[in-house]
């Protein structure tokens, strides 16, 4: 694709440089591709409508599309440096929802997730348009798994399903919305065979950097589901698959890094810790947390760290009581929410009942006696002696009345 530079752009056009760096900056220019300062724009780009006349507000209130083809908005060029955020969500006033989904999207990492819920049934009740129905649908999700409420879950699939799809590409991205809720609850059986193979072209390509995101927590919910027994992969078993998966998670790291994908950033490295933290790897998983750590505490993004804390036991309390004793407090209120949540909302659609009432070292040895090490193996993984390890295995079937060959279903 060949591409014009701002001047050129200007001059073609009829515009100011300033006017068309603005232009590009909000979103309004298709293609516009930012490279360090600077902005490359296709040499086919239409002239985008001046707003500001009487024609250009008109055609506004008809149709006022997200300045990116994606319902993330926060995981785009949009937010590229930590600490803006809400500095970013001012600047999207032209366009007011975008605006509103952006600012729920950046509340859902903070853990406001009754501001988070107001905003999703706004643009719902407004009937907006595909990205932000697709958007709503999955905020009224993650709603639902915060509060543990099955019939809001259900609202919310039905919504995306909903969305105002023109096309087959759309059609792709709303499929992909569906299994994304789905994965919030590790079930990795939705996700369209393209997507399963690390393929986007279904995709636009701005909703690759949360594609990338959605990538590795497939792998992560498959390497977790085979390690359990609940899902069969020829060749291999146990912790085998999840071993090698930090293999593929680590190079989308390091894209989301070279990107300044900020918010992608943080759910890869996060993502990659629970992987390492599973197979033993504690010292890998320390790194990606504490990087994690220094990108989400500028915006007090709370929410996002309480998230993975039920997937990585007691390393993120402790990695995040080192750096600031406040949002460790606060990040340990939320993940009590949102666990009691979660395993609420878990055990209604699995039809089982997750326990809440596990210590997070109880929790840690059932998990890993459900991946099927012995209680040697398991005193050697988490450096604990046998007897303690025997201790918690009884205690875990005594508050559970199942045998520790069940133990999967309550986690």
């Amino acid at each position: 694709m060949e591409y014009l530079k701002i001047d050129e752009a200007a001059k073609k056009w009829e515009l100011g440089v300033r006017r068309v760096q603005i232009l590009c900056a909000e979103g309004k220019i298709e293609g516009a591709v930012r490279f360090g300062r600077s902005w490359m724009i296709p040499k086919d780009a239409k002239k985008p409508v001046d707003g500001r006349t009487k024609a250009g507000r008109m055609l506004a209130n008809e149709d006022m599309p997200l300045p990116r083809k994606t319902p993330f908005l926060y995981m785009t060029d949009l937010y590229h440096t930590p600490g803006t955020a809400d500095a970013v969500g001012e600047s999207l006033a032209y366009n007011h929802e975008a605006q509103v989904l952006f600012e729920a999207e950046v509340a859902y990492s903070r853990g406001e997730i009754d501001k988070v819920y107001e905003s999703a049934n706004y643009l719902l009740g407004k009937h907006s348009g595909f990205y932000a129905v697709q958007s709503a649908g999955m905020l009224l999700a993650q709603c639902a798994v915060w509060k543990g409420d099955i019939n809001m879950w259900r609202r919310a699939k039905v919504h995306i399903a909903e969305a105002p799809a023109k096309n087959d590409n759309d059609r792709e991205a709303m499929q992909l919305a569906i299994s994304a809720v789905d994965i919030m609850l590790y079930n990795v059986e939705s996700f369209p065979e393209w997507f399963k193979k690390g393929r986007f072209e279904p995709i636009h390509k701005d909703a690759y950097p949360a594609a990338k995101v959605y990538y590795a927590k497939y792998l992560y919910a498959l390497g977790y589901a085979v390690a359990m027994g609940l899902v069969k992969v020829e060749g291999t078993q146990g912790l085998y698959i999840m071993s090698v998966i930090s293999f593929s998670v680590e190079p989308l790291i390091s894209w989301a890094r070279a990107n300044n994908s900020i918010m992608s950033e943080i759910y890869l490295r996060l993502t990659c810790a629970a992987i390492y933290h599973n197979c033993g790897k504690d010292e890998d998983a320390i790194y990606h947390i504490d990087k994690a750590i220094e990108l989400a505490l500028p915006d007090k993004f709370y929410g996002v760290l309480a998230e993975y804390c039920r997937a990585l036991d007691t390393l993120m309390e402790k990695r995040l009581s080192l750096v600031d004793e406040n949002a460790s407090a606060e990040v340990k209120k939320l993940y009590k929410v949102y666990n009691e949540g979660w395993s609420k909302l878990s055990g209604a659609v699995r039809g089982k009942t997750i326990l809440t009432t596990l210590s997070a070292k109880e929790r840690e040895v059932a998990k890993l006696a459900a991946f099927g090490m012995s209680n040697q193996e398991i005193a050697d993984h988490l450096s604990l002696s046998l007897s303690i390890v025997k201790q918690a295995v009884r205690i875990v079937s005594e508050k559970s009345g199942l045998p520790r060959s069940d133990f999967a279903a309550i986690l």
